[in-house]
């Protein structure tokens, strides 16, 4: 039986020859040679809790485990004694958080024959720290994985959550702070904290303000993920396997799947890599699916991007400072920031300190805004919001009765009570998601030399250029985009040029007229 591959950072207690290993130690050197204190914050399914585990092998000297990989002839194999938390399974529900953390601490401190006597939280972690080096001699190593989950798993969810969410995070912020104490600090050998989010320096780190925050460090930007090189390298006969299996050029396939599945960028460097999640899944299936999008839906930040009403078809080509990689406090959300952190925006591009953000790839663009459609409309069928599906090969086709057609049932889906303000910026949101989610290469406000595009569906040999319009005309729509000359942005790329208008109706909340010229 063919083994699929692992992700760069796996070691199990045995390992087996017929499994790929990108090899990535270097990094992990390269951390313990420079610093001592160190957090790291990546999107879900990007290895994080890969990472801690090697780590913590490592530092339980292991080195079997690392046989054939670089760190093997390079690293210094001390056994360090160890305290790990997994966020993951330490139980943080109202009133447990507290409960958890000692829990996990006496099993450490158990496992090791040391018995704690403090009665608080904060002092039975010193003492665990303190009698480990006394016991072992050796400093002490702490790992501490998905440190916000006690915090961002109640987000979304109503004030009374969000009370629960500032609790956990105050105790977090206390109980890390024993890592800086006068006592402790000298101790340690390494410290490593990860998550998904990075919260602002007041909110959790204030007392631990000695981290090496390496989330946007180029030095580590391709530590977590595959490198078109690493992919082509290491997984080459699977790309041949995915190519054969799709009757494609292995040209092709690569093209496929860097589409799908790249595009995530952690720095100013410019080096994207998978998500290694979702490539691992499509080598194991020989199939494109949305892999990453199925383990968890982003419920919180679609009742935020809601809240405060947010202008979705401007999500593309958002232009932020990089003060946003940092701006995430329970006392004021910024939905930029929790895009970002989330993984369901990446940078794209860096001009002096402004950064361009966009979607990594198809995977999450599709998949986001199929679920922010379902959200935002509220549909009263899936089977007739669904139909949105067949768009793109209607428009491909130039069957515009068909797609138009279909473009009206949906809106006709939507509930009338939703939304009373029907206009242009609403008419726009929804079929921009539409069109989005059906899969097609659809951008909005699209920037020419002079003024915006609304919508813009690129096919390889055509592309649509549509400008909206609500209680006014199609033709009017057709006009602006003669008068903007916004299709002489495409004149040279060879392809048939569709311009097209259309209008909506607040009134009859549906699309009322359109036109189209070749």
């Amino acid at each position: 039986m063919q083994k699929l591959p692992l992700d760069i950072q796996t070691f199990e207690t045995m390992r087996e020859d017929n499994y790929i290993y990108v090899d990535k130690t270097r990094y992990i050197h390269d951390m313990l040679d420079k610093g001592r204190f160190y957090f790291l914050s990546r999107p879900r399914r990007f290895g994080k809790s890969l990472l801690v585990s090697t780590l913590r092998s490592l530092f339980e000297g292991k080195k079997e485990l690392f046989k054939g990989l670089w760190i093997a002839d390079h690293g210094e194999w001390k056994k360090y004694p160890v305290v790990m938390f997994d966020f993951n399974v330490i139980p943080h529900t109202p009133g447990d958080f507290k409960q958890g953390l000692e829990r996990n601490l006496r099993k450490t401190a158990r496992s090791n024959g040391i018995r704690i006597a403090e009665p608080l939280l904060k002092q039975q972690f010193e003492e665990l720290i303190l009698a480990l080096y006394q016991k072992t001699g050796m400093p002490v190593v702490v790992l501490i994985d998905e440190y916000d989950k006690p915090i961002i798993d109640y987000l979304g969810k109503g004030d009374t959550f969000l009370e629960t969410a500032k609790e956990n995070r105050d105790i977090l912020k206390s109980f890390l702070g024993v890592l800086k104490g006068s006592d402790v600090a000298p101790v340690l050998r390494f410290v490593f904290v990860t998550g998904v989010s990075k919260f602002s320096q007041v909110s959790i780190f204030s007392e631990l303000n000695n981290l090496i925050d390496i989330t946007m460090s180029e030095t580590y930007a391709e530590m977590m993920g595959y490198t078109q090189d690493e992919l082509e390298k290491y997984f080459k006969a699977y790309i041949t396997q995915f190519a054969t299996k799709l009757g494609i050029t292995e040209t092709e396939a690569k093209l496929k799947l860097k589409q799908q599945y790249d595009g995530y960028r952690f720095s100013e460097k410019e080096t994207n890599v998978y998500n290694p999640f979702s490539i691992l899944r499509a080598f194991g299936n020989m199939k494109l699916k949305n892999y990453w999008f199925e383990t968890g839906t982003p419920a919180f930040l679609v009742h935020l991007l809601r809240e405060k009403k947010y202008d979705l078809p401007k999500i593309e080509g958002l232009k932020v400072s990089e003060q946003i990689f940092s701006m995430y406090d329970l006392d004021n959300l910024k939905p930029e920031a929790l895009l970002f952190q989330t993984g369901y925006l990446t940078i794209k591009n860096v001009k002096g300190r402004l950064h361009t953000l966009n979607y990594p790839n198809q995977e999450v663009k599709t998949s986001f805004l199929e679920h922010l459609l379902f959200s935002f409309s509220q549909a009263g069928s899936e089977q007739e919001t669904s139909k949105f599906l067949l768009l793109p090969e209607y428009l491909k086709a130039e069957d515009f009765d068909a797609f138009f057609e279909t473009v009206t049932a949906v809106f006709a889906s939507v509930p009338y009570t939703l939304n009373t303000q029907r206009d242009e910026a609403y008419f726009h949101t929804i079929f921009y998601l539409m069109m989005s989610a059906s899969g097609a290469d659809a951008n909005s406000e699209v920037l020419t030399s002079r003024g915006r595009i609304d919508l813009v569906v690129e096919y390889a040999d055509k592309i649509f250029i549509i400008e909206f319009k609500c209680n006014q005309s199609a033709k009017a729509g057709i006009k602006q985009i003669k008068n903007k000359g916004y299709a002489e942005k495409y004149i040279q790329r060879g392809k048939k040029i569709m311009l097209m208008g259309i209008n909506f109706s607040s009134e009859e909340r549906n699309v009322a007229e359109w036109k189209f010229e070749t």
